[in-house]
Parts: C-alpha cells; structure tokens; sequence
C-alpha cells in the first residue's frame, strides 16, 4: 500500500464507524474506498466485513442494557440469521465473481434507497403485527443479504421487528445489533476462511474504524444526524452513478 492509499482506507473506516455509531450505513463508505484503491468486488466486500465486524460487536455494548427485555427474541432469531448469513456469504464465495461485479450498481443503490426511507418504512410497520412464523421466515432472506453484502441491514431488520410489533427502539436497535454483529461475525469467518481478505488493508481500516466508533459514540449527540444521513445518502448515490458508468460506459 502507499502511504495514499493507507490514508484513505483509514479515514474511510473511521468515517464509517463514526456514521455507524450515529445512524449506520458505514459500509457505503468503505467499500466504495477499497474498490478506488484496486481491489476487486468480492475482496473488498470481505475486507470490508472483517474492518468493520469489530466496531460492530462492540456496539452490542452502548445497548447492554436493553439486552435482557431482548433476550426472549435471540432464542427465535439468532438460528435463523446465523443461517441466513452462512448462505449469503457462501453465494458470495462460490458464485461467479462476475455477476457479483455487475451487481455491485443495484447494491449500492438498494442499499442507499433503504438508508433514504427507513424513516418512512419505519413509520408504516410502527402498530402493524404479523404471525410471529412469517417474521421469522421474513428474517431469514435479510440474514442471506447480509451475509452477501449487508449495507442497510439494519433497516430490513428494524422493519422486519416492527410488524412483530415491538415498539420501543432502543430494544429494537440493541436486537438489530446483535443479530447483525453475529451475521457479520459468520461472515467474517467464512470470508477469512476462504482467503478473500486484504490483511494490510484491513489493518489500517480496523484501526480507523475504532477511533470512529469511539468518537462517534462520544460525539454522536452532538452530530446532527440529519447532517450525517445526507452525507451517506449522498455518498451512495454518487459511488451507486459512478459504478453503473464503469459497468455500462
């Protein structure tokens, strides 16, 4: 790596985990910064995942208190989404890397669409109740994204809890995390185990990802987070315009 190339990918990550700690959507920055610095798709998906499957599990932490009105939930969902995430990563490893490439456009902009109205779906599931089988089988598919790709997880996942009708979302968010930490964790693991990772450049994200978390979960009242969902809206539909030009020029 250059010395470029090492300052990017560090104030990437630390910029994803400080927007992470805040409002999530982290990996909108960082992956879009290792593909600029040469690496392919699939390798920079699973740099990514690793970078950042730390500052995700330590954000377990900020809910720990939440964490035994959810406990009831984990025994449903965490087989269900460890599940979900091995498929995702495995389609991702053993898939042909070119149609990973040409799906990165719609996942980027997948992604950033679900950051742009999660505010709204938010508010459409809020009262609204389903079997509890249907949302169990409803997290299975968001658990398979994950593991495939994951940016904007979190929002599938909050929606999906809300039409169990959970309403309090500090449980829902302290849920969220910890499902994702662990899909991100089985992700991380079958990506290390299939030698997809940028060691180096994981290095240098991991270490900029936890000056951002912590900064972030230091600052993040007095960050407004209108602010920061503009500016990852906005990143994500600028790397989603710059990809579809590449792919389709």
């Amino acid at each position: 790596m250059s010395g470029f190339e090492m300052l990017v990918l560090a104030a990437a990550a630390a910029l994803a985990g400080a927007v992470n700690a805040v409002a999530g959507g982290g990996t909108l920055i960082t992956f879009p910064a290792l593909l600029l610095c040469g690496l392919a798709p699939v390798a920079a998906n699973a740099t990514s995942t690793v970078a950042l499957v730390i500052g995700t599990a330590g954000s377990i932490f900020g809910f720990r208190r939440q964490i035994g009105a959810v406990r009831p939930w984990l025994v449903r969902f965490v087989p269900i989404s460890v599940a979900g995430g091995l498929l995702g990563s495995a389609l991702l490893t053993r898939g042909d890397p070119a149609i990973f490439a040409r799906l990165v456009p719609f996942l980027i902009l997948f992604a950033t669409a679900l950051f742009l109205v999660q505010g709204a779906l938010r508010r459409k599931v809020k009262g609204e109740r389903a079997a509890l089988g249907v949302v169990i089988a409803l997290q299975f598919p968001v658990a398979v994204y994950g593991g495939y790709f994951g940016a904007g997880i979190g929002i599938l996942m909050l929606a999906v809890f809300g039409l169990l009708g959970l309403a309090d979302i500090h449980e829902m968010n302290a849920l969220k995390n910890i499902l994702g930490s662990l899909i991100n964790l089985v992700a991380a693991a079958w990506f290390v185990a299939s030698g997809l990772v940028d060691w180096p450049k994981a290095g240098v994200m991991t270490a900029g990802a936890l000056l951002g978390y912590f900064a972030g979960a230091h600052f993040s009242q007095r960050i407004p987070q209108p602010r920061v969902r503009a500016l990852i809206t906005t990143i994500g539909l600028t790397m989603s315009a710059v990809t579809f030009w590449r792919q389709f020029r």
